[in-house]
């Protein structure tokens, strides 16, 4: 009898240990749950989204809405669906605001990161006029063109950097690493070299010496260019340069100017007033072109004068440009006027990413053909040399 009990006391035990173990587990686990989620929390503030996750998150509010589910409801349900935890965390918090009476773009206004101006903007001219899902329909359809525009510049560009960073690197192995095994093997033949070969023997030599200092200067060069373009100077210099830039300034001025009329179309068919609309364009527009073009038409509109009036003064603008807009104002239709110069300017954008994505391809594999074919032909001259000496 005695050891039955000793028996049943240690199985006791042992549960007990067991379910200690198990305590302790989730206790442990939802510490660290609850860690990740004040981590969330305090990143929630300062966290930018992306325009794709803001364009779906508009589209399906506004379905939402549209379908005549209440604000609060609708958040709820988008807080549940988003795979991303911090932007679930700024979904909630704007939910909490709306519920306690707060509008929603006060709320939205919390997270300037995560919603940018032009989308508080809008809501808040959705909401005064009583037509948030309509705003909300036409805020999506903007954030989609843009999103689709910049894609496709995206995939035009990341072939030719793809190729050329390859190149660089290839080219830098082979210096540093390939021809030095042939200045050696060279250097037996007691035979002055070919100049081609010679170049490229003193230049794998420099490099391999200087590497470390190559490297430094341009971590230096980098850094020291990130502050410059900080400032305003630095900022007009670069947008300038990159303006100016052969091909590709044409096609990011068109992107420019397609942007710039697309948003302040936008805004005036929503709503917003015409001074806040341009202060809008001015800080999302991210060119110190449109930021001075919006500053001096917002002063000339305040003195009674019209945007036609201010953009003939401005060499930026193409005269189209301008002659719409004329027309716009005199026929009363700047927006749907603006929206025709954008489709225009989408349109060239277009074409031009299309035909440098069809001209890049041929130019890299020449590129690639004469950097690379001329360093192996430039190594095996003096083998030739040889071989033509021994025939002879």
């Amino acid at each position: 009898m005695p050891l039955v009990t000793s028996q049943s006391s240690k199985s006791g035990s042992k549960s007990k240990l067991r379910h200690g173990d198990k305590k302790q587990s989730v206790g442990f686990w939802e510490s660290q749950r609850l860690a990740k989620q004040k981590a969330y929390e305090k990143k929630a503030k300062k966290y930018k989204l992306k325009l794709e996750d803001l364009t779906v998150f508009t589209q399906q509010l506004a379905s939402m809405l549209e379908a005549g589910l209440p604000l609060v409801s609708a958040l709820e349900a988008l807080q549940e669906q988003t795979e991303d935890p911090v932007f679930q965390i700024i979904i909630r918090e704007v939910r909490n605001d709306v519920s306690q009476g707060n509008s929603f773009s006060s709320a939205c206004a919390q997270f300037p990161r995560a919603f940018n101006n032009l989308f508080i903007s809008m809501v808040e001219a959705g909401e005064a006029s009583g037509s948030l899902s309509e705003i909300l329909g036409k805020v999506a359809t903007y954030f989609e063109s843009s999103t689709a525009l910049t894609k496709k510049v995206k995939s035009a560009l990341t072939y030719p950097i793809a190729v050329i960073a390859l190149a660089l690197i290839l080219v830098n192995v082979l210096l540093i690493f390939v021809i030095p095994v042939f200045a050696d093997m060279f250097s037996d033949f007691g035979k002055e070299l070919p100049k081609p070969t010679q170049f490229l023997i003193d230049l794998s030599d420099w490099m391999k010496a200087n590497t470390h200092w190559l490297l430094l200067g341009g971590f230096i060069l980098f850094k020291v260019w990130g502050q410059f373009t900080k400032t305003p100077k630095g900022r007009r210099f670069r947008d300038k340069l990159v303006m100016s830039a052969p091909v590709f300034g044409n096609l990011i001025k068109k992107i420019t100017l397609s942007r710039f009329c697309r948003t302040y179309a936008t805004l005036l068919r929503s709503g917003v007033p015409i001074l806040r609309s341009l202060e809008i364009v001015s800080t999302s527009s991210g060119k110190t072109q449109i930021e001075d073009a919006c500053r001096d038409i917002s002063k000339s509109i305040s003195e009674g004068g019209q945007v036609s009036e201010t953009l003939k003064t401005m060499p930026f603008f193409p005269p189209m440009m301008k002659h719409m807009a004329k027309a716009g104002e005199q026929t009363g239709n700047v927006d749907g006027m603006m929206n025709k110069i954008a489709d225009f300017y989408d349109t060239e954008s277009e074409a031009v990413i299309a035909s440098l994505t069809s001209l890049i391809e041929p130019m890299l594999i020449v590129f690639l053909g004469v950097v690379v074919g001329g360093i192996v032909m430039a190594m095996f001259l003096p083998i030739f040399n040889m071989a033509g000496v021994a025939g002879s």
